[in-house]
């Protein structure tokens, strides 16, 4: 098999394109032929060292494939079936691997390999943020920054879909009509705009009652600038570094608020978690309210230009790699 290796952490370099073996999969396990691999920025975090590895190691946590041996003791999955996966194990990007049964996911015909690879890990982390993180209802308003990347086109159509209003902040203004163009009601573009003073302006100052956020650093105090009292900061990600400590006294001054690091793994730490979640997004996918924009597609031995145009912010919705 062909897979993606790092011995060490660093910039996208040290990404090595290696021969290895898979051998037969074991109890519980079945040995799938990957047909595209999602690329996501956790995948940069793994990378650079920010979530540390231990090495040598792969990349990547989402996949779609087909199943072309089952171990012993594999009663749901056969030959032939069309799965997917979004929470790892790790070593997603390589063109075969056995996996453990449990955490793959059946898909319907209606998605493509493509669709299914972009959309499990960035699907499942919408799901978890919007209908248990915070369970957003009819009539809200959320704030929702970087609307134009992968999670945030799917969170802004499925918002929509819930009878949210949507606030999106964006980079740039090609990036805004991406955002209107899936469910975004509002686009602020933060190179140009004040987001706080829109965010006020468009909520007749009281702010939203939940802020996502997944740049981190860069928009920790934008963020919490833009609650409502008593109204909950999702922090998820870290696109623009880690955020820094914060003083807990700022919560109370500025409305009593909450503030929230939560992560897929935690939320389908269970099977039946990770079913329910993965169903969902499967049923919301299926029905066409939530569209899965596949913009980028590479080659996986060009996966070092992958992470040099993601960390550039030079890509829109999902990216795939094709083994």
């Amino acid at each position: 098999m062909k897979a993606i290796r790092i011995a060490e952490t660093g910039g996208p370099e040290v990404m090595k394109l290696v021969d290895t073996e898979v051998g037969a999969p074991g109890p519980g396990q079945v040995r799938v032929r990957q047909t595209a691999v999602g690329l996501n920025y956790i995948d940069t975090y793994h990378r650079s060292g920010l979530y540390p590895l231990q090495f040598p190691s792969g990349l990547g946590l989402e996949a779609a494939g087909v199943v072309e041996e089952v171990g012993e003791g594999v009663n749901s999955l056969r030959v032939g079936d069309r799965i997917a996966y979004g929470t790892g194990p790790i070593g997603a990007y390589a063109d075969m691997r056995n996996l453990p049964a449990n955490r793959l996911v059946k898909l319907l015909p209606s998605i493509s390999d493509e669709t299914a690879a972009g959309m499990m890990l960035k699907g499942m982390t919408a799901r978890y943020l919007l209908r248990a993180t915070y369970v957003v209802k009819p009539g809200d308003t959320i704030l929702l920054h970087a609307a134009a990347g992968g999670v945030g086109l799917i969170m802004s159509q499925w918002a929509k879909a819930l009878g949210a209003t949507v606030i999106g902040t964006v980079g740039s203004d090609a990036k805004a009509d991406i955002a209107r163009a899936h469910g975004c009601d509002h686009v602020i573009n933060s190179a140009t705009e004040d987001t706080v003073k829109r965010v006020r302006e468009l909520t007749g100052g009281k702010g939203v009652p939940v802020v996502y956020d997944g740049v981190g650093k860069d928009t920790l105090m934008i963020s919490l600038d833009c609650l409502s009292p008593r109204g909950l900061m999702v922090s998820f990600g870290n696109a623009s570094g880690p955020v820094p400590p914060l003083d807990l006294l700022q919560l109370s001054a500025k409305g009593s608020l909450y503030v929230t690091r939560p992560t897929l793994n935690t939320y389908t730490a269970s099977d039946a978690d990770l079913q329910e979640t993965a169903q969902d997004l499967v049923s919301v996918v299926a029905s066409g309210k939530v569209k899965i924009p596949v913009n980028q597609r590479y080659a996986l031995a060009d996966v070092v230009q992958a992470h040099r145009d993601l960390e550039g912010r030079k890509t829109t919705g999902t990216t795939v790699l094709l083994p």
